[in-house]
C-alpha cells in the first residue's frame, strides 16, 4: 500500500459516528502536525490547521466533516438484545442483518442486526423493507450471559458499522464504510501536503467538521472561527454507473470530481463555480457536473456565515454510500487533489473579490 492508501485505510476503519468523531479528530491533528502552522479547535470538536501563504488573507476554506452514519444504544430489553437509534440517514433494508460494533465502557464489541428467517416471514410480508425502529442488534445474547454487565452497554453507546478497508481486484478500486465522508478528510490532508512546497497567495483553512450527517452541526461553529473568504467543501458525489444502465451517463466511477451546481442546503457562488470548471478544463483535469436534489452538505452552513461566504462543494463520486461498504475509484481521488489545488493557487485577493463585486 502507499501512504494515500494506509491512510485511508486508517481512517475509515477507524470509529466516528455522528457526536463520536474524537479518535478522527486525533488522527486528523496527528496528521496535520508539520503541514500547517497552527491548529484550532472549536468547542463542538471540529478542528482547523491554519496554513500562511504569501498573504493573510484571503482565508480559504476546505472542509470535509469527520463524521461517519451509525447508530445509538436508545433501549436495553429484558434479554439483553440492543434497540438503537439512527445517527444520519439509513434505509433499513440496507442495515438489515449486517454486523455492528458498539463501543462501551469496557471495549468494542461486535453484533449483528437481527433478521427473520425466510421460512418465517409471510408470503405477502416479503417484499416490505424493513423498518430500524423494528430492529434490534444481537450482541451475544444469552439467558446467563448478561449484556449491559459483562459488556457495559448502557444507552447513549455509539453503534458503528463493521467493514474493513479493501483494495479490490480491479486495483484501481477500493471498497470501505465510512468513505462519506472519511476520504475527504484524507483529501484535505493530502491538499496540505501539495502545499507543503507549492507557493499560495492566501491563507488555507483545512478543516474537518463534527456532526454533518445529523444537521451539519460543526460547519456552523467551524465556520465562525475560521471566518473564511471563500470555502471549497469537500464531499462525496454519488455514483450512478449501477443497474439499470440508464442512469450511469450522468456520474460515474472514473469521471473525475464531481462539481455540484445545486444540493438542497446550497446553491454554488456562480463566479467560483465558473473558475472551478474553467481550472479543470485548462489543466485538462477529468471532471463532471452534479446535483443533490435532497440532502446538503457542510457548505448549507457555511455559505451564509456572517455577511455569507462564496462556497462550492467538489468531490470523488462513490457507489453504495450510505450503507457498510462504499466504493472509490483511486484516479477520482488523485484528480480531486489536483483540481482543488489548481484553484487554491489562483485565490488571489483579486480574484476573491471578484466572486462579490457586482
Amino acid at each position: 500500500m502507499d501512504n494515500t492508501e494506509l491512510l485511508l485505510k486508517e481512517i475509515t476503519e477507524a470509529s466516528g459516528v455522528s457526536g463520536y468523531e474524537t479518535e478522527i479528530r486525533n488522527i486528523m491533528t496527528r496528521e496535520m502536525n508539520g503541514l500547517v502552522d497552527e491548529i484550532e479547535y472549536d468547542r463542538m470538536g471540529s478542528i482547523m490547521g491554519r496554513k500562511v501563504g504569501s498573504s493573510k488573507s484571503p482565508r480559504i476554506m476546505i472542509i470535509s466533516h469527520m463524521d461517519e452514519i451509525g447508530f445509538m444504544v436508545k433501549e436495553i430489553t429484558d434479554e439483553g438484545y440492543i434497540k438503537f437509534l439512527p445517527l444520519g440517514g439509513w434505509l433499513g433494508s440496507v442495515a438489515y442483518g449486517q454486523k455492528m460494533r458498539v463501543i462501551t465502557s469496557k471495549g468494542t464489541f461486535i453484533g449483528v442486526i437481527g433478521t427473520t428467517p425466510p421460512h418465517m416471514v409471510p408470503v405477502e410480508d416479503r417484499t416490505k423493507a424493513p423498518e430500524i425502529k423494528d430492529m434490534y442488534i444481537d450482541f451475544g445474547v444469552q439467558k446467563k450471559f448478561n449484556v449491559e454487565k459483562k459488556l457495559g452497554v448502557k444507552i447513549g453507546d455509539p453503534i458503528v458499522p463493521e467493514s474493513q478497508f479493501a483494495i479490490m481486484a480491479n486495483p484501481n478500486l477500493y471498497m470501505s464504510k465510512a468513505f462519506d465522508n472519511r476520504v475527504s478528510c484524507a483529501l484535505v490532508l493530502d491538499i496540505l501536503r501539495k502545499f507543503k512546497n507549492i507557493k499560495h497567495p492566501n491563507t488555507i483553512l483545512g478543516c474537518a467538521s463534527v456532526q454533518e450527517e445529523v444537521g451539519l452541526r460543526g460547519a456552523q461553529t467551524m465556520a465562525h472561527i475560521a471566518d473564511p473568504d471563500v470555502c471549497i467543501v469537500i464531499d462525496t458525489g454519488i455514483a450512478l454507473d449501477v443497474p439499470p444502465e440508464t442512469i450511469k451517463k450522468r456520474e460515474h466511477l472514473g469521471a473525475g470530481p464531481c462539481v455540484l451546481v445545486y444540493d438542497a442546503a446550497m446553491i454554488p457562488n456562480i463566479e467560483l463555480r465558473d473558475l472551478v470548471i474553467k481550472t479543470a478544463e485548462t489543466k485538462k483535469i477529468p471532471h463532471h457536473l452534479s446535483y443533490m436534489e435532497r440532502g446538503g452538505t457542510d457548505g448549507g452552513r457555511v455559505h451564509i456565515t456572517h455577511a455569507g461566504v462564496p462556497s462550492i462543494v467538489v468531490g470523488p463520486p462513490v457507489r453504495y454510500i450510505h450503507s457498510h461498504n462504499g466504493i472509490l475509484d483511486r484516479t477520482d481521488y488523485d484528480n480531486t487533489v489536483k483540481l482543488i489545488t489548481e484553484v487554491i493557487k489562483k485565490l488571489d485577493s483579486k480574484t476573491v473579490k471578484s466572486f462579490t463585486e457586482a
